[in-house]
């Protein structure tokens, strides 16, 4: 490529750059100047929605109604705040929005953002300004519909209560005349009602209506809930009271004690809260009334509860009281008669006074038992408490003789291990014996040229330990911890000996096998006759084991699975 067409290239590149960042900066121009005209528009929107027709219209039918000076004044005052609505905001949002205008055609966009932003919010504020008076004007030029609707529900709710009250007159005995009171003061509250809307006196009206609710609403929970209240307090309760007294006079005349129930102290304080709870009800207050009767009723539900537990927990207690007498005493004599002949087994199995300290607790243990026996005993008989604080005691009590009874068993269990492990001692005695006799017999039965030094060793070993046990089980009194040490030393010895014993015979043969399969081949290979020679003195020094290694390694040079087959001819 030459210069020149390098030079028109680089240049037409150029005026292209140039020409799309122009295209490129309107485009931004324009799209920043829509977004501008746009929030222009929906501020200008806004401006004109904060004022509409529908607040003029609401004054004028204000202004129709007035027929009383608060009404009058309520008007004259929504007129006002009107008026400087219209007359004062909006003129300076009117400013601030051709300021905007300019400034947009200036460019100036900081100072527009800055000024946008203040009647945008100034906008919001008349708005919500405007709103409110709506809201407040309405509050008038509604209130007839809002205020029919309501009465119409409320008279409705009215007459389904006037309905069930007359259908069951006889359900409210001593408040049936201030029920018909407060009927008749409803009734002249829904008169007053329609005199005032006839009279337009819209701000009288709600306070009409709100009493009317609060009297509609009262009667409602009085009517609903006053046979409950008037069952439970003058009928189910005082029967319940007396049913209750008379099982608790018949359980106390059988033995029972009661006093932890509180029955007559909680009986008195029903009747006050029952008479309390009439008495606010012939002012038709029965607020939490119901909750309080059902609470009484609850508790004396919950003495029939209490009775059953009394008459289980005397069953109980008297079963307990039966059973734990018969086991402590039980007891006693077994550990009574373990004292007795605790120095003989002292003696005789080299105990000490920490050893067998077990036996006085246990000792004073059961004549606690016994003396808190007879203080719960007492107790029941003076009917001092009730059956179930016996019961519960009694149950503790068991407990404890259970665990003191544990402790005798595992005494019992310990010092009658003693004279077991003695007893198995003897008989481990006669069957160490019996194995080391049994070594010395296969010993001797096979010709051993010579008996290794190893073997003595042991033996002398195995015979002292079998010495000592002896000695032990000769001594007055047996330490049974020696014995067992004792045995445990002389039977291992002795299985010494008796392993010891086998591997050398077993070796031997072995030996003598290895040797005579090798003879054969004596005449052909010289290095096998040396080395079974070898074998054959090392074999009569009694190095048995040497001399069979010997062998092996010989004759493997000829049959390398030599070992194999002798391993197999031996077992």
């Amino acid at each position: 490529m030459s210069s020149t067409t390098f030079i028109l290239v680089g240049v037409t590149y150029y005026i292209a750059s140039v020409v799309l960042i122009i295209v490129v900066l309107n485009l931004i121009n324009r799209h920043e100047k829509n977004k501008y005209q746009k929030e222009i528009n929906t501020l200008e929107r806004d401006k004109n929605l904060v004022i509409g027709a529908s607040i003029l219209s609401e004054l004028n039918k204000v202004e129709s109604l007035i027929n009383n000076p608060e009404l009058e004044a309520m008007y004259n005052d929504w007129q006002a705040r009107f008026k400087v609505i219209k007359e004062e905001d909006l003129p300076k949002i009117n400013d601030d929005l051709i300021k905007i205008e300019t400034l947009f055609e200036e460019k100036n966009y900081k100072e527009l953002n800055e000024l946008m932003a203040k009647v945008e919010m100034n906008i919001f504020t008349l708005k919500a300004r405007s709103n409110k008076l709506l809201g407040e004007i309405r509050n008038i030029t509604l209130s007839e519909e809002k205020n029919r609707e309501i009465i119409t529900k409320l008279k409705a709710k009215y007459r389904e209560i006037s309905s069930k009250y007359n259908n069951a007159k006889s359900d409210y005995e001593d408040i049936a005349s201030t029920i018909e009171l407060q009927f008749e003061n409803v009734d002249k509250l829904f008169a007053a009602f329609e005199v005032a809307m006839e009279q337009n006196s819209y701000t009288e009206v709600p306070k009409i209506v709100k009493a009317i609710d609060d009297l509609v609403g009262n009667l409602g929970v009085v009517i609903y809930e006053a046979p409950s209240i008037i069952m439970l307090g003058k009928n189910i309760i005082p029967t319940k009271i007396k049913d209750i007294y008379t099982i608790s006079n018949k359980m106390k005349q059988e033995g029972y004690n009661l006093d932890y129930l509180n029955i007559e102290y909680n009986s008195t304080e029903a009747d006050k809260k029952i008479q309390d709870v009439f008495q606010r009800l012939k002012v038709l207050n029965i607020e939490d009334s119901l909750l309080e009767l059902k609470t009484i009723l609850d508790y004396f539900d919950s003495l029939y509860q209490e009775f059953d537990k009394e008459k289980i927990s005397k069953k109980i207690f008297e079963e307990d009281m039966r059973t734990t007498i018969s086991k402590a005493n039980k007891l006693e004599r077994i550990n009574n008669d373990l004292v007795k002949r605790m120095e003989a087994i002292k003696f005789s199995y080299d105990l000490t006074d920490q050893d067998v300290s077990v036996i006085d607790f246990i000792k004073n243990s059961l004549i606690t038992i016994k003396k808190d026996y007879e203080r719960i005993v007492m107790a029941y008989r003076s009917k001092y408490y009730a059956y179930s604080r016996l019961a519960k005691e009694m149950q503790t009590l068991n407990e404890r003789l259970t665990d003191t009874e544990e402790k005798l068993n595992v005494t019992l269990k310990s010092l009658g291990s003693l004279k077991e492990d003695e007893l198995r001692a003897r008989e481990q005695l006669d069957e160490i014996k019996d194995i080391l006799i049994k070594s010395k017999m296969k010993l001797s039965s096979y010709k051993l040229p010579n008996i290794p030094k190893d073997y003595y060793v042991e033996l002398s070993e195995a015979n002292m330990a079998i010495s000592e046990m002896v000695k032990e089980l000769e001594k007055k009194p047996i330490s049974i911890k020696t014995l067992n040490l004792r045995v445990d030393t002389a039977r291992d010895l002795v299985l010494k000996v008796y392993n010891t014993t086998n591997e050398t015979v077993k070796t031997a043969q072995m030996v003598e096998m290895a040797i005579m399969y090798g003879n054969r081949y004596r005449p052909i290979n010289k290095t096998l006759d040396i080395g079974l020679t070898k074998a054959e003195n090392l074999f009569f020094r009694g190095d048995y084991k040497v001399a069979l290694e010997n062998a092996i390694q010989s004759i493997s040079t000829i049959e390398p699975d030599f070992y194999d087959k002798l391993k197999m001819s031996i077992s």
